[in-house]
Parts: C-alpha cells; structure tokens; sequence
C-alpha cells in the first residue's frame, strides 16, 4: 500500500518583473514530498489588492473575485487529481500533478487557441481581398492580431490562450492595452474590437465556445465635432505650391475634397469611370467600393485640371489609373 502523499498548493505574486500596468503575474507552486514546480497562472494583479496571508485578492472587484475562484477551484482540481493518482497507484509528482493539471499528456481533443482562430480568419481574409474584404480591412485584422499578441504576452507570459480562458477578464485587459500602450482614441480603438467580436462570434458560429466573452461588455463610440474646411481654404491649399511626392499627396486630397471619393475609390479612379452626358458636361460615374452603390459626380475645373496634370503620368499608367495615389 503506498504512503500517504504530503502535497501543498500555495499562490504568490511575482514581485521582481511588474507588467507595464503596474500589476505583478500570480504564480502557483505545487509542492509534494519536498519537490516542487511553479507556473505562471495567466492571470494578475496590483500588489496592494493581494494579501499573501490569505494568498487571495482583496476586494469585491472582477478581478479580485475571477482571481479568488480560480484559486479555489485550481485547489479542488489538484486534490482531486492527487487523489486520483493514489486510487491508481500512480506515480506523484509535482510535474505529474501539473500535467495533469494542465491536459498534458492526456488524450483529448486539441484544443483551438484565439491566435490561431484569428490567423485562419486573416488568411481567408486575404484570399478574398476584391471580393468579400477590401486590403485596408485585412490590415487591420491583422493589427488587431499583433496588438493581441503582445498584450497576451506581456500580462499573461504566454505566446497565446486557449479559446477556454479567452474571457471578457481578457477583453477588457486587451481594451485597456490598445488604450495606454497603443495610445488608441476611442473610435479608433472600437474599430479593432468590432474585429475581434467578429473572431469570437466565429467561434461561437462553430461551436469551439459556448459563451460569449463579449457579454457584458460595451464599448460606445465619442461624439466628435469635426472643423471643416472653407472653400477658400481649400482654394489656398491647391495653390499653394509642393514639391515631390507632397504636391501628389495635396492634388489627392483636394480630388477628394471636391468629388467626396474616398481614397480607395480614387486610388482605383480609371479612364471608363470618367462619361460625358448630352449637354457636353463631365461627371464621375462608379460604384463606390465599400457599397458596390454607383455615384454619379459632377467633375468640376479643378478636378478636371487635377485629371489633366496626370494624365501622361507614367505610373498612373502602370497601375492603369488616371491617378498617381501614393500608399498611404
């Protein structure tokens, strides 16, 4: 008969590497006769909310009662296995308890990460750029996917989550990174949490969740007072004089100014958008790439003389464009 196993799970901060929050990762130590491992548990908090007495957070706050159930079910679950383990006459260990702990080494199906889900997504994504996405929106997937990267890695100390600990604890530490470290606005930053709403929605779609991460969760548009410009303003700009490539870049945006075509929708402006009805006058007739709805624009002097500069300019006519637009 095997001897009765002596085994401890205790819970610390790691003082000595703070994240750039101010909050210190939470470690878990599995001690069993003597031997012990220690792990980062993916999950953190400020110092002063911890009491290492208790080896539990402080306070009422999310964060302090997710952290605190954590806890309590990581000990349950350990004992459980501990137990498990001498039921079967296995060998214990506190590597062997952590595996365990963790699904290592036990057959069970893979399980999907978030990184991994949000890089299937950007791929199709990118096959389908013409057709379904335009190229400014797969780049942005794909910042949303390298922000979330780095956020992961430097609040949780792992190169990425499994959808299973993909929570709305992980979403708001995600939204407060794109607010400090990124120095993201808040109709910017809405932009890169649309994209990964649709990440988990996807998930939800395919059954690899079974929980909305984002419940609970809103995130508001700021109202904003733009200044516009005045027609004489606009008329200074196209007179003033540029060299190199700014002289193309304000020829773009008074084209914009005066015809209201987005920038992929001038970027893309070609010979058969440009008619001439009955009476003799000019317009700009094409769909607008967003919405596939055909504008029909009145082509003003000033975006017909724009049009003329351009129209013997040689890398306007390798991209088979009437415009020269430079990437922005």
């Amino acid at each position: 008969m095997r001897s009765k196993t002596n085994f401890r799970v205790s819970f610390f901060l790691k003082k000595t590497k703070l994240l750039k929050s101010g909050e210190a990762s939470v470690s878990m130590r599995i001690t069993v006769d003597g031997q012990r491992v220690e792990n980062n548990i993916r999950k953190s908090i400020l110092p002063n909310l911890w009491d290492q007495s208790k080896e539990r957070a402080k306070g009422t706050s999310k964060t302090a009662v997710d952290l605190n159930r954590f806890i309590e079910e990581a000990r349950i679950k350990i004992h459980q296995i501990i137990t498990e383990l001498q039921q079967n006459g296995e060998e214990i260990t506190p590597a062997v308890v952590q595996q365990r702990f963790y699904g290592i080494g036990q057959v069970r199906k893979q399980e999907r990460t978030i990184l991994q889900v949000i890089q299937e997504h950007n791929e199709e994504a990118e096959k389908l750029i013409g057709k379904d996405f335009v190229k400014i929106t797969v780049r942005r997937y794909e910042s949303m996917k390298r922000y979330l990267c780095e956020m992961i890695k430097e609040k949780y100390d792992v190169p990425d989550l499994p959808l299973s600990d993909f929570t709305g604890e992980v979403i708001r530490a995600y939204e407060v990174y794109l607010k400090t470290e990124k120095d993201l606005c808040q109709n910017t930053l809405i932009r890169y949490m649309k994209a990964l709403k649709k990440i988990t929605n996807r998930c939800i779609a395919n059954d690899w969740i079974h929980k909305d991460p984002f419940a609970g969760i809103k995130v508001r548009t700021v109202q904003t007072n733009p200044t516009f410009l005045t027609l004489d303003e606009l008329h200074i700009i196209y007179r003033r004089h540029f060299d190199g490539v700014l002289d193309v870049v304000r020829d773009m945006f008074v084209m914009a100014a005066f015809t209201g075509l987005a920038f992929i929708d001038i970027s893309n402006l070609k010979r058969e958008h440009v008619v001439e009805d009955n009476d003799g006058n000019m317009w700009i007739r094409k769909p607008r790439q967003k919405t596939d709805i055909v504008q029909n624009i009145p082509l003003l002097d000033i975006p017909k003389a724009i049009l003329k500069k351009y129209e013997d300019n040689q890398k306007a006519a390798e991209k088979g464009t009437l415009l020269p637009v430079p990437c922005n």
